[in-house]
């Protein structure tokens, strides 16, 4: 079994030998044939004298060319298919083979060239370039006379008719009259002939002088074209005359056809000059084909030795190309990956032999620095996987930067607190994305030792936000590698703080004013009431006076109640109860309130029943009313247009959040711009006379309730106040017996 596969590789190897050198000898001699070959035809004396050897050198040089044809179509067409399976060195080798190829055939070009330009003057010698004009000039005459002959027998068949077709009626119904009318304006216009005939080529109507008594075929084509209102120009079988075909538009498959003949002397020259100009193209005609002859000859020749140089070239170029391409080999496969590859490097001391013992040298560092960086590789990933995951876990933003102040590494938390997808940003300068924050950075790269921390605002779409930022720069070797900003949202914060201070301030002054204010009262009313009476000058000035400190100490002492409503709000007592017969008795007071606002209130078909404290959410709900009916009241003092006057409530249902919505529209001032955030602070107010205390007290009722409250502007005007109440009753609070003790209640 071992000898016989033995055997077989001995015998593929000796077949292989035997090929290649059956090959180069076919090559030597194609060399040595075609070099004779190009000789003998260079020697033009030689060529007359040795044709018989010419002959017997072509026929040897057409054997060895299809025999050099065989063998190296068969090697480039292996080097094709090694080339386009991107087998490793085929690319090197074709450029061998190519160089090889332009070798052989630059020099075969030249001498072709040469050769070719030596036999073109020799030829030039035996034709003239005056005879050959003279001859074309005197065919192009010839030409020209025919043509003035047809051009002038159109004109005549176009008169002749024009006459027939003027005179239609009348010839129709007279042949005789039709025959002596085609003949008189044949005569007239020097026509021989004359005739009418159809589209089948029977006469209709015939010249009385005309000699011809059967009309020559017509071909269909010429009909056609007649059709078209166009002279149709014929020949004659013998070239004698000129025929035209025109049709008659007022006959009924009619067409004239007249003829003219030519002078037979004319004729006679014109057939001489003809044959002469014949006769020389045919000379013409040889000498292309000698030219072509030695060309194919020369060809021939020269291929024989290109083909011998591409396989001298491919045997050489497979020789040179085989240690680089198992350099390639190796190259390539450790392009995919595979560093444990090795070049055979000889113990020769050549270029490639070195070569190969760096490349396997060089395989064997980068293999080991490529598990070095994989094991640091592992490492990083672990501790970025770690910093990302505590990163994700921090309610804070934390925005990671480089050294030119771009986003690389953001948390959750920080698109969040922003309002937008930070990943969208990688790259980006923080500065263009959050603008607010230029300053803090510019300061860190200015001091980067020092942590940079202050609160900044942040305006958005949706408003306004107060973060707590910090600043760190990370420095490497007295330069800058980044930077770590850290920011927290402090709003609510700062929020909570205003009103716990105003809350403070709020007891204080109600405490302190709200003492003196009943002494004052009294003392004006005891005034007015002991000493009007005796005042004798001047009453009514006394009267208003007293009156007005009565009035103002009445209102600072409302305004004190609000203080202390702000600062001791009491806390709700809460039952089920009917949110919409709340609205019914808000709106209805209002309306009895204020006759120049039109109050809608829209309520869904079932009430709907809620846990609140229904004393506080009357108040919110009057709150909220008059500020839409103020706001009205402002747009129209200042004069504004498009003022309905029109204050909406309606009630909406969220079945997402099982959640009553009570929305309050108007058409008045709108809010500002500018501190929306805070309109619900104390003592933040858009009008001159507002204490501030309204929306602040509304805000701090609805968070005792556990909802919420919303401030935003409505197109094309106006505002929209959205109070949103949860329906989900608490555990201890009611049951359904309640509900439904309320909903009897409201329905009574």
């Amino acid at each position: 079994m071992t000898a016989k596969p033995a055997a077989n590789f001995r015998e593929r190897l000796s077949n292989s030998s035997l090929q290649r050198r059956f090959a180069s000898l076919l090559a030597i001699a194609a060399v040595v044939s075609g070099v004779a070959t190009v000789s003998l035809m260079t020697d033009t004396t030689a060529v007359r004298e040795r044709v018989e050897e010419l002959r017997w050198l072509l026929a040897i040089d057409s054997i060895l060319l299809l025999a050099l044809c065989i063998v190296v179509a068969r090697r480039v067409i292996t080097l094709w298919l090694a080339r386009t399976s991107g087998r490793a060195g085929a690319g090197l080798q074709g450029r061998l083979v190519m160089l090889f190829a332009m070798i052989a055939v630059t020099p075969a070009l030249l001498v072709a060239v040469f050769s070719y330009l030596s036999l073109n003057f020799g030829l030039e010698a035996w034709f003239n370039d005056r005879v050959s004009g003279a001859l074309r000039e005197s065919a192009g005459v010839t030409e020209a006379y025919l043509k003035e002959h047809r051009q002038n027998i159109a004109n005549q068949a176009y008169s002749v008719a024009y006459v027939l077709n003027l005179n239609a009626p009348t010839l129709i119904a007279n042949p005789w009259e039709f025959n002596r009318i085609l003949t008189a304006n044949a005569t007239l216009r020097e026509l021989p002939e004359a005739v009418v005939i159809d589209s089948l080529g029977n006469t209709l109507a015939r010249s009385e002088f005309a000699l011809s008594t059967v009309i020559e075929e017509i071909p269909p084509t010429a009909f056609e074209q007649a059709d078209k209102g166009e002279v149709t120009l014929l020949g004659s079988e013998n070239e004698d005359k000129v025929r035209a075909l025109v049709k008659l538009n007022r006959f009924v498959n009619a067409y004239l056809l007249v003829e003219r003949f030519v002078d037979p002397r004319v004729l006679q020259h014109i057939t001489g000059i003809r044959k002469a100009f014949d006769e020389y193209n045919q000379l013409e005609a040889t000498r292309s084909g000698v030219q072509i002859s030695f060309v194919l000859i020369y060809a021939i020749a020269v291929l024989i030795l290109i083909l011998a140089a591409i396989w001298i070239g491919m045997t050489v170029s497979a020789q040179l190309a085989e240690p680089v391409t198992r350099l390639i080999d190796a190259t390539d496969k450790v392009s995919k990956g595979d560093l444990s590859v090795r070049v055979d490097a000889k113990e020769a001391k050549d270029e490639i032999a070195t070569l190969g013992h760096a490349f396997n040298n060089m395989t064997e560092r980068i293999y080991s620095q490529q598990q070095g960086l994989i094991a640091a590789n592992v490492e990083l990933d672990e501790r970025r996987h770690f910093t990302e995951t505590v990163l994700a876990g921090v309610s804070a933003g934390v925005v990671g930067l480089d050294a030119e102040a771009r986003i690389n590494l953001p948390n959750r938390s920080a698109s969040n607190l922003l309002g937008m997808n930070l990943q969208d940003h990688i790259g980006e300068k923080l500065v263009d994305v959050v603008p607010e924050l230029e300053v803090m950075v510019e300061q860190s790269k200015a001091r980067p030792d020092r942590l940079q921390q202050a609160e900044i605002t942040v305006h958005r779409k949706d408003g306004q936000k107060t973060f707590l930022v910090r600043v760190a720069a990370e420095h490497l070797d007295n330069s800058i590698v980044g930077f770590v900003v850290t920011f927290d949202d402090v709003t609510e914060l700062l929020s909570a703080q205003r009103k716990a201070a105003w809350a403070d301030v709020a007891r204080r002054i109600a405490h302190e004013i709200k003492n003196p204010l009943t002494p004052i009262q009294l003392s004006a009313e005891r005034l007015n009431r002991k000493y009007l009476k005796e005042i004798s000058s001047d009453k009514e000035t006394f009267d208003k006076l007293t009156e007005t400190i009565i009035r103002q100490v009445g209102d600072i002492g409302r305004m004190v109640d609000e203080f202390s409503s702000f600062a001791r709000m009491p806390q709700p007592s809460i039952k089920m109860e009917n949110l919409s017969e709340l609205c019914r008795q808000a709106v209805f007071l209002e309306r009895n309130r204020d006759g120049d606002i039109d109050y809608e209130l829209i309520l869904p078909d079932d009430d709907v029943i809620v846990p609140c404290d229904a004393r506080q959410v009357s108040r919110v709900l009057t709150n909220v009313l008059k500020n839409g009916a103020e706001s009205i009241d402002g747009a129209r003092e200042a004069g504004d247009e498009g003022v309905d006057g029109k204050v909406t409530l309606r009630i909406d249902a969220d079945d997402t959040d099982r959640s009553a919505i009570i929305v309050v529209s108007d058409d008045g001032r709108g809010l500002p711009e500018e501190d929306q955030d805070r309109l619900t602070e104390p003592y933040v107010t858009t009008r001159e006379k507002g204490t501030g205390l309204g929306l602040a007290i509304v805000k701090k009722i609805m968070e005792e309730h556990g909802g919420s409250l919303t401030l935003t502007n409505r197109s094309p005007r106006g505002a929209n106040v959205t109070l949103r109440f949860p329906r989900m009753e608490a555990e201890g609070i009611a049951d359904s017996d309640d509900v439904d003790a309320v909903s009897s209640a409201s329905a009574t």
